[in-house]
């Protein structure tokens, strides 16, 4: 499922939830989209980690102590 797929349903299903609740089914289909959904923040936040790369760097020891990125 692509993520605007699953952010529309996941949306659909807290205003469903306000207004007339929510059955089982769609509690633990709401519980595994938001799993789905955080797994694939928490995935894309640590690529974007791996990519940084901090350099010391000899020229400038204040001001930004030394590091470059």
């Amino acid at each position: 499922m692509d993520i605007d797929k699953l952010v529309a349903r996941i949306n659909e299903l807290a205003r469903k939830q306000k207004s007339v609740g929510l059955n089982e089914e769609e509690l633990a289909e709401r519980a595994k989209l938001r799993e789905i959904y955080l797994g694939n923040i928490r995935n894309n936040f640590r690529t974007q980690l791996n990519t940084i790369e901090i350099v010391d760097n000899d020229k400038h020891d204040k001001g930004n102590k030394g590091l470059l990125h």
